[in-house]
Order: structure tokens, then C-alpha cells, then sequence
């Protein structure tokens, strides 16, 4: 059982420890948790990470519980945040939970016969069940303010340098989280809560609530906050989050985002979020400082994620969608994209519209580059184009004036001008 920690220590993944976990955890087979609250509708990448750590470890043996928050998404996190987030309903949490179900699946298996599936859980559940005088007696005499108080996100935001203050509802947060630990330990013997180490605070609290209460001693370990090599938030784009919902983010953009990581990042990414062994990271590793120009890290940390996310199909339509742009690709690359990601790549692409009646005439390609577009300023330079074989129609080189018809259309909507490598021109026809 000692495979899990040493999975984390290699991998970067491991923080936190109370002193006593890896010993426990070497010899017993045990329930381990980690919460995440369904504030929105679909995990991003940012998950990732708690998810992993669940992977690792259910592969090692010991049963992974995801705890959905539904009670305390309705009060809302203050660990690591300077303002209250908006306060959930139950309608929304419930229909969050449902989606976010369908995402753990993707990782962490549920439906096996094996005795260490995994479990998902909502503490809403037993949450709801509490009036606030059984809660405040039974549980809250057991943890003193003091105690709760001296807790680093409690100290950060009732400091004199904040304004906002924290609400009642806030500073509960802790004591709700940690009785979760309680109640998962009580009903199924649960004795480990694994998180970010933005959560060792609320983590500890559900340890201490524990041993005061029962007189055991449960344990606890977190992973560092993963960020990005140049000190930014890790997870984040120009426009938000990278969600794993294909809806909230495309494909195209998801599968971008990886290929795109600097090296040092892919470095540290390729042992978090891939499952191949120390000895193939270490040869990967040495085969990208090789000829690094190939981005082999990035690519396999593509590759690897948007299939196990979004499947092998979405990958290949990433990778066609991918050479459009980057590489060698032909008309039928294009139409082998779906419409999402299609706009999603031309995205900001200068454009114009035309009708189908004139484009069923026939349009000489000179005045389609010029006077049917302002793609080119003038024919003369259309021509002057042409004959210098920079022109490409739907990615194929024309070098001559021909007429372009409903024939030349992908997907019965669209022309790709282009000239030169990355000069893009998207003629709409409606």
C-alpha cells in the first residue's frame, strides 16, 4: 500500500502530511475522500488535480469517496478567496451534481465488482438533516472559536488590510467540512481526507473534530496548488476557465491549451496528469531535451487528457482541426470539422457574406479575392497574387483565375481564402 505516497512524491503531488498517514496508509487498505463543491455544472482543469490523486489512489488499492458539497455549496469556501461567493440553490446544486457525476466517471471507476469502487457521496445529505441546536451542541462545543480562529483563511480575511469582513455563514464552512470527515468516519470507517493545500485548515479541523469526539486518530494529506512556471493561475485562458464540458469549452480549445504549455510546465504536468511510470516520464523527458522544437511532453499531455476527457474521436477532430492552422491539411480536413469547432478556429477571422444565388453563377476567383470581398485590395493585386501561387483556395493552391461555385463550399457554408501561410479569409454564404 506504500505505492500511493510514493506515486505522489514523484509526481510532485504531495504537501502536506500528518505525520502518521504514510505508515497508516503502508500498511491498511482504507476509504480516503476529497470534496468538491458543484458550483457549476462542469469540473475544469483546474479538478484535475484532486482527481488524479482519487486515481492514484484507487490504483493502489484503496477506495476513493468524492464527496459533493451540496450543503456547503449553498455557504461557500472562504479558503483562499477575499470576497463571499454567490450562494447556490438546491435546484442548481442538484442539477450540478447530476453533471459532474457523468465527468468523475471519466476517471475513477464506480460500476466494477471490485471492493474498492468508487463512491460518490453529497452532504446535503446528512447536512439537512441537522437543526442548528442539535448542530451547535453536538458538534460545535467540540471545536473552540480559538481554535477556529487561528485558522490561516479565517486570519486573511478579518485582517485590518480587507474590507469585506467574513460572514457567520463563512466562518462555519470549516466546521461543516469537518464534520463531514466525522460522519464519513462514523458510517463507513473513512480515515483519510485528501485536498489542496488551500484546504489543510478545513482538513484539519475534520482530524481534530475526530479525535475530540471518538478518540481516533484520522489523517489527512494535501497536494500542492499547481500553478504555472511564470507564477500565474494554472487552469486559466484569456477567456476563463478551461472547462471539461466540450459546450463551456471546445474541444479544439481544451487540446490548444495543452499544446501550448511552455516546457518547463510540460516538465512538471507530465508527472501530474498522466498515468505512465517514473522510468517513462524520465525517457520522455530526455527525448524532448533532444529536439525540443517537436513539443513530444506537450503533445503526449495533449493526447493523453483530451481522450481521456473527451474520447479518441474528439482527439482526432483537435489534431485535423490542429493542422488547418499549423500543418499540411486539405478540404477535406475542413469538412471533417464539426461546426463548434470550425467557428472556434476562425474565431476572429476577417470574414464576409455572400449570397447563394451569386455563388451559383459562378464567381471568377480574382473578384471573389477583391471586389465580391476585401480580402486583397484590388484584382491587379488578386492577379499578381495568383500568379505568384500564394493564393489557396480551401487549402489547395491556385494559380490561375478559375470561378469558384456552390461546389467549392465546405459543409454548404463556407470558402477558406488564403494567402500566404497565416493571412485567413472566411467567405460566409447564406
Amino acid at each position: 500500500m506504500k505505492e500511493f505516497i510514493d506515486q505522489l512524491k514523484w509526481r510532485g503531488m504531495l504537501h502536506d502530511v500528518i505525520p502518521g498517514s504514510e505508515e497508516y496508509l503502508s500498511k491498511n487498505k482504507t476509504i480516503g475522500y476529497i470534496g468538491f463543491d458543484p458550483t457549476s455544472d462542469s469540473l475544469h482543469i483546474g479538478s484535475l488535480v484532486p482527481i488524479f490523486i482519487l486515481k492514484h489512489f484507487q490504483n493502489a488499492g484503496h477506495t476513493p469517496v468524492v464527496l459533493l458539497g451540496g450543503a456547503t455549496g449553498m455557504i461557500g469556501d472562504p479558503s483562499g478567496k477575499s470576497d463571499e461567493r454567490n450562494l447556490l440553490d438546491k435546484n442548481i446544486l442538484n442539477f450540478n451534481e447530476k453533471k459532474l457525476k457523468v465527468q468523475f466517471e471519466k476517471f475513477l471507476d464506480f460500476k466494477s465488482n471490485k471492493s474498492n469502487r468508487a463512491i460518490l457521496v453529497n452532504n446535503y445529505d446528512w447536512m439537512s438533516k441537522f437543526s442548528i441546536i442539535d448542530f451547535s451542541r453536538d458538534i460545535g462545543k467540540h471545536i473552540t472559536v480559538n481554535y477556529m480562529m487561528a485558522k490561516e483563511s479565517v486570519k486573511k480575511r478579518i485582517s485590518k488590510d480587507t474590507t469585506q469582513g467574513m460572514s457567520f455563514t463563512e466562518f462555519t464552512y470549516q466546521l461543516i467540512q469537518g464534520y463531514d470527515f466525522l460522519h464519513l468516519y462514523k458510517e463507513m470507517n473513512c480515515m483519510l481526507q485528501m485536498g489542496g493545500s488551500d484546504q489543510w485548515g478545513n482538513i484539519t479541523t475534520g482530524t481534530e473534530l475526530i479525535r475530540r469526539k471518538e478518540n481516533v486518530k484520522a489523517f489527512a494529506i494535501t497536494c500542492p496548488l499547481i500553478k504555472k512556471s511564470d507564477g500565474s493561475k494554472f487552469g486559466k485562458s484569456e477567456g476563463g476557465n478551461i472547462w471539461l464540458d466540450k459546450n463551456k469549452t471546445s474541444v479544439y480549445k481544451f487540446y490548444q491549451y495543452w499544446l501550448n504549455i511552455s516546457d518547463e510546465d510540460a516538465i512538471t504536468y507530465i508527472k501530474v496528469f498522466t498515468f505512465l511510470t517514473q522510468d517513462e516520464v524520465n525517457e520522455l523527458i530526455k527525448e524532448h531535451n533532444k529536439d525540443k522544437a517537436k513539443r513530444l511532453l506537450q503533445n503526449k499531455i495533449a493526447d493523453t487528457l483530451t481522450v481521456m476527457v473527451h474520447g479518441e474521436n474528439d482527439l482526432k477532430n483537435a489534431i485535423s482541426a490542429s493542422k488547418v492552422l499549423f500543418g499540411k491539411s486539405s478540404k477535406e480536413d475542413l469538412e471533417s470539422l464539426d461546426d463548434n469547432t470550425f467557428n472556434e478556429i476562425f474565431d476572429g477571422v476577417p470574414s464576409s457574406k455572400i449570397s447563394k444565388e451569386k455563388l451559383s453563377k459562378g464567381i471568377e476567383v480574382e473578384n471573389l479575392l477583391a471586389t465580391e470581398t476585401n480580402f486583397l485590395k484590388s484584382v491587379s493585386e488578386a492577379r499578381r497574387a495568383l500568379k505568384e501561387n500564394s493564393i489557396s483556395i480551401n487549402k489547395k493552391r491556385i494559380s490561375q483565375n478559375i470561378k469558384i461555385t456552390k461546389n467549392d463550399l465546405i459543409n454548404g457554408k463556407y470558402t477558406l481564402l488564403q494567402r500566404g501561410r497565416k493571412n485567413y479569409y472566411l467567405v460566409i454564404v447564406n
